[in-house]
């Protein structure tokens, strides 16, 4: 049988679940009788049933199983969460074989699920498609071995590189296709991060209203300043967490998180947000917040909108980026160039 064909498939259907597994770790499941799919399913929302569940479902003669090979993205898990062990399901259906793509750092994973099939007696493959399984699943790995959010630096900026006007107010840059890109990605991550400058010239409201899907959770940097209540990101639409020097009263939808005094920022609010089990982090500005990301460190890769025309001549200078950072692709989008960096 043709093991990175089964695996690639298996790939594809995980992606489904784009922006709606998180925390959970996207994973797609493949059954193959005698060369043949016979079951498909992946992991489609947290809380749901696992791909191994969904695969198994969708066979129609169980009694194929115990002669078929299941090819799953990612290690079946061993544990009770929300769900029951995908191992144990495997095994109950006497699976002859599954074939893995990636094992699970999860700490009440990592190797147990593939131990516990083994002592069944079934053949175990690991690492195949390694390489793609980690890419697709970046942000959870990020998260879990790292103990904080995979971070997403993004901005737009104008043929000269500058992102605003001289007194900050924001001036139209990305065209409509790029707008589309900035709304789908809010829909794909855990959570959107930006600084009071950008509240008090902009009051972004921050949720997906150019693409369908889920807002992402609002993370505002306050520091030392005070937002006005009757700003966007305060109108309790969407779960919003406030990093704050001050002390104030949380309300529905709305947290306030106090920094202590000499605290490293950027680090005190990654490991908060990894606590709260947010997966990833897209931060959208300003510039003074992309540097302090930049000058810190923790960042995974930068998406920047640049237009091909406009000049602005004077004002707010986009962030520098790193020399050390790779074009990893780069997409011709009418009116802009959006360039992906990876750190």
């Amino acid at each position: 049988m043709n093991d990175l064909l089964y695996m690639q498939r298996a790939l594809e259907l995980a992606a489904l679940g784009k922006g709606s597994v998180s925390p959970n770790p996207m994973v797609g499941c493949v059954i193959v009788y005698n060369d043949q799919i016979i079951g498909e399913g992946w992991h489609k929302k947290y809380g749901g049933p696992h791909a191994e569940v969904n695969a198994i479902q969708d066979v129609k003669n169980k009694d194929l199983l115990s002669e078929s090979t299941a090819y799953v993205t990612l290690e079946p898990c061993s544990h009770f969460g929300k769900t029951p062990p995908c191992a144990d399901l495997l095994i109950s259906h006497r699976i002859k074989k599954v074939v893995i793509c990636n094992t699970d750092p999860f700490p009440q994973v990592n190797g147990k699920g593939i131990q516990k099939l083994k002592d069944a007696g079934i053949e175990v493959i690991t690492g195949v498609l390694e390489k793609k399984g980690l890419e697709l699943n970046k942000r959870f790995f990020t998260s879990i071995e790292q103990n904080r959010p995979y971070v997403i630096l993004k901005w737009a900026e104008s043929a000269d590189g500058f992102v605003a006007n001289p007194d900050g107010s924001p001036f139209p840059i990305s065209g409509q296709i790029s707008q589309m890109h900035s709304h789908k990605w809010r829909t794909e991550e855990d959570a959107i991060m930006v600084g009071s400058n950008t509240v008090f010239k902009d009051n972004p409201s921050l949720t997906a209203r150019k693409w369908t899907g889920k807002n992402p959770v609002r993370v505002i940097i306050e520091g030392h300043s005070s937002i006005p209540d009757n700003s966007h990101i305060f109108d309790l639409s969407v779960k919003t967490f406030v990093f704050t020097f001050k002390v104030r009263p949380d309300k529905e939808n709305l947290t306030f998180i106090k920094i202590e005094d000499g605290t490293n920022l950027i680090d005190f609010v990654l490991t908060e947000l990894h606590k709260l089990n947010i997966r990833s982090l897209i931060v959208e500005g300003g510039p003074r917040l992309h540097q302090l990301f930049f000058e810190n460190g923790n960042y995974d890769e930068e998406r920047v909108f640049k237009s091909k025309a406009l000049m602005l001549k004077h004002g707010i200078q986009a962030a520098v980026l790193p020399k050390h950072l790779v074009l990893k692709n780069q997409y011709d989008l009418r009116e802009d160039i959006l360039n992906i960096f990876s750190a």
